[in-house]
């Protein structure tokens, strides 16, 4: 949120710098994100003097250009000029050695002595757009001949200067989300008196109000307020409010217009300008409209209206979004003479839920959702309509109209002393507590030593509890004055799910270990990313903040390649990387969490090196990565399974323990990849951590002595159908001879001429041991023996020579 210095100033009688008011606010929960320097002639017009041409002589090598000569006032200096209506006698704006000029377009640039075309330039005669001044290039800016030459520009085109304060307000706020709203606060933190702006109005002379108001949607709007003004003019506005928005980002409209969207910045109250010869029966009817009913907002758009939104209406039409946006054929334009505006009060669930429907945020809106006060309509309306008589002329058409059926009251809270000291763990003097309560406006009803009874403004959306009491009490008095203890008092504390935390992060640092970066994910993500099928399972948010954010995520992938494109994007297209998250169903109305542990890899295996040659990632590099992972925790006895591809995966394979699969593994498929931007392949494997935990849990571990014999090594050379899996060989090994042999490792494949069409051949490494005797020539023939059979058997393998 953007806040004027200036503009404050005129709310507070306080007189700090902007820096200090920075201070201030950050530390009682305002935090000020940036401080910066406005000037309405951006550069202040610094270096930039009056001066008088004295001569005009052509360019001797340019046909376009003149040689001046211009007395800047202290000296007359020569000047290039490619201007066609410069002359001598005029008055002119130089922009003088080593100032810097800010045009209206394009990049500011300093002035520097120079030589065109062979002939000295010390300076420029400006055009308006040069300077900022205007959007005119057609020629020199000429003065009036009055102006005095050596003067500073400035003396004749006023700059001002002010400081905008942004401010990073948090959702639970919106009493601060207006100037008056933070001179509040720092009305309590200095003591400082709240300059309060005289709203009172001319007398009325007529007291009938022109425009009949009903209220139909009673849930959504709580407070309607209005008053009409006839013989307006509307026009641009006054200098002093455009500079006013203009600091604060606003750009000027008009003078109606802007009166509204002072008035709105000043004290937090929303208004809309209706013009007034195009209400219907002249009357305001607050209701919900069809659905389906079609509606042009001001930005030309034509929307469908859900049917929950509440709408402005007159007899026949609706005239705008309430709360949101308004209608274009209400709108305010040159040709308006009468005007109605509104003023009300609507319920911040409602305005929330239509702003995000329609994907509207907008000032109004912005306000609203977090809450306004009811009680401020009329004043409003008055400061609003002091503006435009003062601005637009015009007079007052009718009394103020009011409905409030019925009226907000403040909340009760009862607070405690004591309490409040326990919590924050020192004693604040009582004075002070009462001080800041009533600093904060916050009605003390009745008291005792110990306790207060207090009434709190109906502006104050966020103070609802005692604790929300306190609260204010200690940003005010100060977090920094709350002295830090001199010791921790803890208890061991002991959770049944401390062992499952335990085996992620041993998970977690190995990975680190070996190059992995760790990802933490929103768990919202966009319903775009799914199949309708899919989505009927999904977990939707009611009001999401955007259509990005709309749902729970139901897999673990499109984050990740979200995390993949954006590093891409940046260069960065070698990555590893895992993350722990949660997935989210709802079947038979019950809502599912299912933890996961994901895996991306994509790139090279190692980052460039003189001495190392660079080897892409493959299908194999993640999968022993992870078997080793599971090793890590203790799962050793696991299984392949290469399964058929699916919309997710390519090269789709499963490991499994116990019955159980525990992880879904390969690359992923192509049409999902080109979807963010990645053209090299993506390597996924998605970790089902409840299975992880289960197996792990029920591996039983024992320990065996080193065995004192030696081991030894066979291979077998054997050629196999195209088809045939190697988790098919391993299977069939470990069955045939599960005592002697120790491990099996495939260090050889080949497809190729010099075997038949449909067969490949593989080369299988056996290491045979005896824990209790060294095997002999005929023990280690009798197991390979049988190997071989079994494989010919049951897989038709040739042994090849």
């Amino acid at each position: 949120m953007k806040i004027s210095y200036n503009w404050l100033l005129e709310l507070i009688d306080l007189k700090k710098s902007p820096q200090e008011i920075s201070e201030l606010l950050t530390g009682c929960g305002l935090e000020v994100e940036s401080i910066e320097q406005f000037q309405s002639i951006k550069g202040g017009l610094e270096g930039i003097v009056i001066g008088e041409v004295k001569t005009k002589i052509k360019h001797p090598n340019a046909d376009k250009l003149s040689v001046t000569t211009v007395d800047i006032g202290t000296e007359i200096k020569q000047i290039v000029c490619g201007a066609p209506n410069v002359g001598v006698g005029q008055k002119v704006l130089v922009a003088t050695v080593g100032s810097t000029v800010y045009p209206t377009k394009g990049e500011p640039f300093k002035i520097s002595k120079s030589k065109i075309r062979g002939e000295v330039s010390e300076g420029m005669i400006c055009a308006e757009d040069e300077l900022g001044l205007g959007e005119s290039h057609d020629g020199i800016l000429i003065l009036p001949s009055e102006y005095e030459v050596g003067k500073k520009a400035a003396d004749y085109f006023p700059v001002y200067t002010d400081y905008l304060i942004e401010i990073g307000l948090t959702a639970n706020r919106g009493d601060a989300a207006s100037h008056l709203g933070v001179a509040r606060d720092l009305k309590a933190l200095t003591n400082c008196g709240l300059r309060i702006t005289n709203y009172e109005l001319p007398q009325i002379t007529k007291s009938k109000s022109l425009i009949e108001i009903k209220i139909e949607d009673i849930e959504s709007c709580k407070r309607y307020s209005g008053i009409s003004i006839s013989n307006i003019t509307v026009k641009e506005s006054p200098e002093w409010l455009k500079n006013k928005l203009k600091v604060i980002g606003i750009s000027s409209i008009n003078n109606i217009v802007d009166a509204t969207n002072y008035v709105l910045h000043e004290m937090g109250q929303p208004l809309h300008a209706f013009d007034l010869d195009k209400i219907a029966g002249q009357k305001i009817i607050v209701k919900k409209v069809k659905t389906e009913t079609k509606f042009i907002t001001l930005d030309k758009i034509e929307r469908k209206l859900s049917g929950d939104e509440c709408m402005i209406c007159d007899a026949e039409k609706p005239l705008a979004i309430a709360g949101v946006f308004g209608g274009i054929d209400s709108g305010i334009n040159n040709q308006t003479k009468n005007i109605f505006i509104e003023s009300a009060y609507f319920d911040a669930g409602s305005i929330r839920k239509t702003a995000k429907y329609h994907a509207l945020n907008t000032d109004a809106s912005f306000r609203y959702e977090r809450g306004t006060d009811p009680n401020i309509t009329i004043d409003a309306l008055k400061r609003v309509v002091n503006i435009i008589l003062e601005i637009a002329g015009g007079e007052i058409a009718s009394d103020f109209v009011d409905i409030y059926p019925t009226k907000v009251e403040n909340t009760q809270i009862e607070f405690s002393i004591n309490r409040f000291n326990k919590l924050i763990g020192q004693i604040i003097p009582i004075d002070e507590v009462k001080r800041i309560l009533v600093a904060l406006e916050i009605i003390i009803t009745k008291e005792t030593p110990m306790h207060l009874s207090l009434s709190v403004p109906p502006y104050r959306v966020d103070v609802k509890r005692e604790a929300d009491i306190a609260e204010e009490i200690l940003r005010i008095y100060g977090l920094n004055k709350i002295d830090i203890p001199s010791h921790i008092k803890s208890a061991t504390v002991f959770s049944v799910d401390e062992p499952k935390y335990k085996l992620r992060n041993k998970v977690a640092e190995y990975l680190s270990a070996n190059g992995f970066l760790e990802l933490v994910n929103n768990s919202l993500t966009k319903s775009s990313y799914y199949n309708e099928d899919e989505l009927k399972y999904a977990v939707k948010i009611l009001n999401p903040l955007s259509n990005d954010l709309d749902m729970m995520r139901m897999n673990m992938l499109f984050s990740g390649l979200e995390n993949i494109q954006y590093n891409k994007n940046r260069k960065a297209s070698d990555l590893k990387l895992y993350e722990f998250g949660y997935t989210y169903f709802v079947k038979e109305n019950k809502y599912i969490e299912i933890p996961h542990f994901s895996l991306l890899m994509c790139g090279m295996k190692e980052s460039e090196s003189w001495n190392t040659p660079q080897k892409p990632i493959t299908f194999f590099t993640l999968k022993s990565i992870l078997v080793n992972v599971l090793k890590k925790i203790g799962i050793r006895k696991i299984s392949f399974d290469t399964q058929e591809n699916n919309e997710v995966f390519s090269n789709y394979s499963t490991i499994s323990s116990q019955g159980k699969i525990l992880v879904e593994f390969g690359s992923v498929n192509e049409l999902i990849a080109t979807k963010f931007d990645l053209d090299n392949t993506v390597y996924f494997a998605d970790i089902n951590w409840n299975n992880v935990i289960e197996v792990s849990q029920n591996t039983k571990f024992s320990i065996e002595s080193i065995s004192q014999f030696p081991f030894v090594r066979r291979d077998l050379a054997l050629l196999l159908d195209k088809a045939t899996k190697y988790s098919e060989i391993e299977k069939i090994a470990v069955k045939s001879e599960p005592k002697l042999i120790k491990s099996i490792n495939a260090f050889d494949v080949y497809e190729g001429d010099k075997i038949e069409s449909g067969k490949k051949s593989y080369a299988i490494s056996f290491i045979l041991q005896d824990d209790q005797k060294t095997l002999t020539d005929e023990d280690i023939d009798l197991v390979m023996n049988k190997l071989i059979k079994q494989f010919e058997k049951e897989l038709g393998a040739i042994l090849r020579s």
